[in-house]
């Protein structure tokens, strides 16, 4: 027997010596799993445990597992681009142990009966643990009213582009979404008139030949702003639960406060890694393979996005994972969609920033586990606690490992990262006490499981 299934079969593993990162906090410790849980956390030495599976992590950093609170899995309608099964592989690789999937698949998820088909078909394929947003149109209020807020992490509004009927930009709709719906809304914020405008101008000037440079000129700054000013708006009115996606602007910043904990939050606000770490000055090497909605966009608003980051006024970092094939994205600018693939690679792009010096372990721990937990009241995960699920992430900090074809897990087969050496390695995953990722290696016999939430 193998001891990646002895470890995810036996009912005790004992992970001893580990440097534990944890609300703020790093020691030299312990951790117990039995039974998917969380059975104990121990300093300094380690016990002895009969009959337990051990794994000795000296020199290794423990953390809690990754909650990504933005990816597009594909699946239904566009499996050929990606899947439930091959993205969550990728994601435990990166040591994502959970993930929330959007709508706008195909079709699109606006009733209650989709939805449910949806964690249906992921019970029985997502290596990591799921919940699924539920869309809005304008019409399906009364669909979106029989969600329940302790099953469903939330309910997803395109004030911007978004495919199918799930535009929803008037503002009779918006306002009776905003004053009716009582739980998390998360919003795209684009103005889609000025981007219209701003395409018609380029178009008169290039043709189907526009540079890529000028993506983040036309999804502009101004475009994000009026739409992420208007959704906060309604949200001050009506004392809506609000979570802005992707935020890619400084100019935005001035709309969010770090004046009170997150826990106490109304409007909280998520920043994405391809944001905080592209500028407009990559477009030249990267081209359409950063190209993303909202866009990327100048130096200056990656520095601003950073700085609120640190000041809390961006409370989660995630990820948008949106991959297209990549003879889709080599196609001229017009014709290339946006997104990309990074559910593997955000934990290690964000630790190059602990490598530079920009922002501490415990800072990238806070904001991509512990944060979102918080933010989407998920239930028993996102720290590393007694009594919690045994979602856990083991990094080598100091183990470079090169982003190549060949490591690459997401259907796609491509990363903006590609041919990038981080300085970190993820090395094992585990997923409810589960070792589902171990240095390459994956056990996919043992799923996730549906999120819960405690509302």
């Amino acid at each position: 027997m193998s001891n990646l299934i002895f470890f995810t079969m036996t009912k005790t593993t004992l992970l001893k010596n580990a440097f534990i990162v944890n609300e703020n906090e790093i020691f030299i410790g312990s951790v117990i799993i039995e039974n998917q849980l969380i059975k104990d956390i121990i300093k300094d030495i380690a016990p002895e445990i009969s009959g337990a599976a051990v794994i000795d992590l000296t020199g290794k950093y423990l953390f809690p597992g990754i909650i990504d609170d933005q990816v597009h899995f594909r699946e239904p309608g566009l499996t050929y681009k990606a899947d439930i099964g091959t993205e969550s592989r990728a994601a435990v690789a990166g040591g994502v142990t959970s993930y929330m999937d959007m709508p706008n698949n195909n079709p699109p998820i606006l009733t209650k009966a989709l939805l449910e088909e949806k964690y249906e078909n992921a019970a029985k394929k997502s290596l990591a643990n799921y919940s699924f947003y539920m869309g809005t149109s304008i019409d399906n209020l009364e669909e979106v009213k029989k969600i329940n807020p302790a099953e469903v992490c939330g309910v997803k509004v395109f004030m911007g582009s978004s495919t199918g009927n799930m535009l929803v930009n008037d503002p009779e709709s918006l306002e009776k979404i905003f004053s009716e719906v009582k739980m998390l809304i998360a919003t795209h914020c684009e103005d889609d008139p000025i981007i219209l405008g701003n395409m018609k101008k380029y178009k008169a000037e290039y043709g189907d030949d526009i540079p890529v440079a000028k993506h983040g000129e036309i999804r502009s700054a101004e475009a994000c702003y009026k739409s992420s000013s208007y959704a906060v708006n309604l949200a001050r009115k009506h004392g809506t639960r609000l979570h802005v996606l992707h935020l890619s602007t400084a100019k935005e910043m001035t709309l969010f406060n770090n004046d009170i904990p997150l826990k106490d939050k109304k409007i909280t606000a998520e920043v994405c890694v391809h944001h905080l770490t592209f500028s407009d000055r990559d477009y030249a090497e990267k081209g359409n393979f950063i190209k993303w909605n909202p866009a990327i966009k100048t130096e200056t608003d990656r520095l601003g996005l950073m700085e609120a980051l640190k000041e809390n006024k961006l409370d989660v970092v995630a990820t948008d994972h949106a991959p297209h094939l990549k003879e889709e994205k080599e196609r001229k600018y017009t014709k290339a969609p946006s997104g990309g693939p990074l559910v593997q690679h955000s934990l290690q792009a964000m630790l190059e920033f602990f490598h530079q010096g920009e922002m501490p372990v415990e800072t990238i721990v806070d904001k991509m586990c512990h944060a979102p937990a918080i933010c989407f009241q998920v239930e028993k995960r996102g720290f590393i606690r007694k009594g919690y699920y045994a979602d856990l992430v083991v990094v080598d900090l100091n183990r470079p490992q090169k982003v190549m074809a060949e490591n690459i897990h997401y259907k796609c087969k491509w990363s903006p990262f590609e041919g990038s050496i981080f300085r970190s390695t993820i090395e094992k995953t585990f997923v409810n006490g589960n070792l589902v990722f171990d240095s390459g290696k994956f056990h996919e016999e043992v799923k996730g499981m549906r999120l819960s939430f405690q509302r």
